[in-house]
């Protein structure tokens, strides 16, 4: 469990400030006790609209990404909640380099997958 804290606090490490592709949230990642999360630090009023209506509690400050742990060179295995289904899925992060995150989720044990490359703010 150490390790995870490790790569979690190193410098150049994987806490910052990320966004999304169409830069409509940005998600501060930091430890939550010995595993990595992320929470929505800014979201876009159409994000905003989007997850209201899908009955989704308000995105800032909502942890999006959830119980990550190191899971190889760079990568971790956790959950991402997406507010608009109101669910959590089975994800993978894997940092590409110093500013840029390659974010996978996956649905019915990962037969349907999505990935997107988040950036550092």
């Amino acid at each position: 469990m150490a390790l995870a804290v490790a790569a979690v606090g190193a410098p150049g490490s994987i806490t910052g400030v990320w966004h999304n592709p169409k830069n409509t949230v940005a998600v501060q990642t930091g430890p939550c006790g010995v595993r990595l999360c992320g929470w929505i630090v800014r979201a876009s009023d159409k994000a905003q609209a989007d997850a209201a209506r899908a009955g989704a509690p308000p995105l800032i400050g909502t942890a999006l990404l959830r119980g990550y742990r190191v899971s190889g060179s760079a990568r971790w295995s956790g959950q991402i909640w997406v507010p608009d289904m109101r669910r959590a899925f089975g994800s993978t992060i894997t940092m590409v380099d110093a500013d840029t995150l390659s974010v996978k989720g996956c649905l019915i044990g990962g037969l349907i997958c999505k990935s997107q490359l988040w950036r550092r703010d």
